[in-house]
Protein backbone atom coordinates (compact mmCIF):
# COMPACT_ATOMS: atom_id res chain seq x y z
CA UNK A 1 0.00 0.00 0.00
CA UNK A 2 1.15 3.27 -1.10
CA UNK A 3 -0.02 5.32 1.67
CA UNK A 4 1.85 8.45 3.88
CA UNK A 5 3.37 7.22 6.74
CA UNK A 6 3.13 8.82 10.06
CA UNK A 7 6.18 9.95 11.76
CA UNK A 8 7.55 12.03 14.05
CA UNK A 9 10.54 13.54 15.70
CA UNK A 10 11.44 14.41 19.01
CA UNK A 11 14.64 15.39 20.52
CA UNK A 12 15.00 14.31 24.36
CA UNK A 13 17.72 15.49 26.28
CA UNK A 14 18.55 12.37 28.67
CA UNK A 15 21.61 14.42 30.54
CA UNK A 16 21.79 18.00 30.77
CA UNK A 17 23.11 19.74 27.38
CA UNK A 18 23.29 16.21 25.77
CA UNK A 19 20.58 16.02 22.89
CA UNK A 20 19.29 13.30 21.01
CA UNK A 21 17.08 12.63 18.25
CA UNK A 22 14.43 10.18 18.03
CA UNK A 23 11.80 9.10 15.27
CA UNK A 24 8.67 7.24 16.04
CA UNK A 25 5.99 6.17 14.03
CA UNK A 26 2.52 5.73 14.87
CA UNK A 27 0.99 2.49 13.72
CA UNK A 28 -2.89 1.20 14.78
CA UNK A 29 -2.96 4.24 17.32
CA UNK A 30 0.30 3.51 18.91
CA UNK A 31 3.62 5.09 18.58
CA UNK A 32 6.52 2.95 18.36
CA UNK A 33 10.89 3.98 17.79
CA UNK A 34 11.97 3.51 14.63
CA UNK A 35 15.34 5.37 14.87
CA UNK A 36 17.35 6.98 16.97
CA UNK A 37 20.55 8.67 17.43
CA UNK A 38 23.61 7.00 18.61
CA UNK A 39 25.66 9.23 19.74
CA UNK A 40 24.23 12.46 22.03
CA UNK A 41 24.91 16.44 20.19
CA UNK A 42 25.94 19.41 22.10
CA UNK A 43 22.64 21.50 21.31
CA UNK A 44 18.77 20.60 20.89
CA UNK A 45 19.68 22.67 17.49
CA UNK A 46 22.05 19.63 16.16
CA UNK A 47 20.13 16.75 17.16
CA UNK A 48 16.62 18.47 15.74
CA UNK A 49 18.53 18.62 12.29
CA UNK A 50 20.76 15.33 12.49
CA UNK A 51 17.51 13.99 13.48
CA UNK A 52 15.38 15.71 10.29
CA UNK A 53 18.14 14.56 8.20
CA UNK A 54 17.44 10.95 9.38
CA UNK A 55 14.19 11.33 8.17
CA UNK A 56 15.16 12.51 4.91
CA UNK A 57 17.20 9.51 4.32
CA UNK A 58 14.03 7.59 4.98
CA UNK A 59 11.99 9.56 2.16
CA UNK A 60 13.38 9.15 -1.52
CA UNK A 61 11.33 11.37 -2.73
CA UNK A 62 11.02 14.89 -0.50
CA UNK A 63 7.78 15.42 -2.74
CA UNK A 64 5.22 12.83 -1.83
CA UNK A 65 7.22 12.20 1.78
CA UNK A 66 7.18 8.78 3.45
CA UNK A 67 5.39 6.12 2.14
CA UNK A 68 5.00 2.66 2.81
CA UNK A 69 5.70 1.17 0.13
CA UNK A 70 9.19 2.52 0.62
CA UNK A 71 9.57 0.62 3.90
CA UNK A 72 11.59 -2.00 1.57
CA UNK A 73 14.66 0.55 1.46
CA UNK A 74 17.27 -0.48 4.40
CA UNK A 75 16.98 1.90 6.81
CA UNK A 76 19.20 3.48 9.10
CA UNK A 77 19.07 1.34 12.12
CA UNK A 78 19.00 -1.91 9.79
CA UNK A 79 22.24 -0.96 8.60
CA UNK A 80 23.90 -0.47 11.98
CA UNK A 81 25.69 2.94 11.48
CA UNK A 82 27.28 4.06 14.16
CA UNK A 83 27.11 7.74 12.40
CA UNK A 84 23.59 8.21 11.79
CA UNK A 85 23.18 10.97 14.41
CA UNK A 86 26.04 12.81 12.36
CA UNK A 87 25.95 12.87 8.57
CA UNK A 88 28.88 13.29 6.56
CA UNK A 89 30.49 16.43 6.19
CA UNK A 90 29.66 16.01 1.82
CA UNK A 91 25.53 15.34 3.22
CA UNK A 92 25.64 18.11 5.87
CA UNK A 93 26.57 20.98 3.19
CA UNK A 94 23.69 19.35 0.89
CA UNK A 95 21.11 19.16 3.68
CA UNK A 96 18.49 21.90 3.72
CA UNK A 97 15.88 19.72 5.19
CA UNK A 98 13.59 21.20 8.30
CA UNK A 99 15.94 23.48 10.48
CA UNK A 100 18.70 24.39 7.52
CA UNK A 101 21.83 23.31 6.80
CA UNK A 102 23.22 20.83 9.02
CA UNK A 103 26.66 22.05 10.62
Amino acid sequence: MDTLRVIAIHVEEPRRNHFEWVLTEQSEGDWHEIDRASTTLSTYHAAMAAGLHALQRLTPDLDRGPRRADVSRISVQETGDSNASEPDNGAQKRSVFGFGPIR
